[in-house]
């Protein structure tokens, strides 16, 4: 069952994806509640799995890492083990960012970020090509990110 989610929590939820560094008083004058009813009701949002962590987004190009690289794996079957198999290896990828399992056409998309194509290839050389149980894999390099967002408060 779903937790329930009033005008108020939208309003926290909302305030909190643009910027999870206010302090409970400063988000608690955003949302129009006094600091103890808004430091409950995070709390609450926190325990029910509606807010699930808070997190620094990083600039990856400020870092040293001006490619991101959205990579399709299609493997060879989607035994338990086979899928186990792979997770646990694909776990080990330091420049992994994100592993999805889909449904489709293939099996896993990764997101990698690299310090350039050259860098990069040796991900794939020691890391990607070592995968068990690939039957293939798709490389797409990211050209230009025009936005990423958490979950739209609309469909809250």
């Amino acid at each position: 069952m779903y937790p329930e989610i009033d005008r108020t929590d939208r309003a926290i939820i909302k305030a909190l994806q643009e910027n999870a560094r206010l302090s409970n008083v400063e988000l608690s004058h955003k949302v129009n509640l006094s600091a103890s009813a808004c430091l409950r009701r995070v709390a609450n949002l926190e325990k029910n799995g509606v807010i699930s962590g808070y997190h620094a987004e990083l600039g990856h190009q400020q870092l040293g890492y001006d490619v991101i690289i959205l990579v399709q794996v299609a493997l060879d079957g989607q035994s338990a083990k086979i899928l186990e198999e792979f997770e646990k290896a694909v776990l080990t990828i330091p420049n992994l960012m994100t592993c999805f399992f889909m449904a489709g056409g293939q099996d896993y998309i990764l997101r990698i970020a690299a310090k350039d194509v050259s860098d990069y290839g040796e991900i794939h050389r020691h890391y990607l090509s070592a995968l068990p149980h690939v039957r293939s894999i798709e490389s797409n390099f990211v050209l230009r990110t025009l936005m990423t967002r958490g979950l739209p408060v609309a469909l809250i």
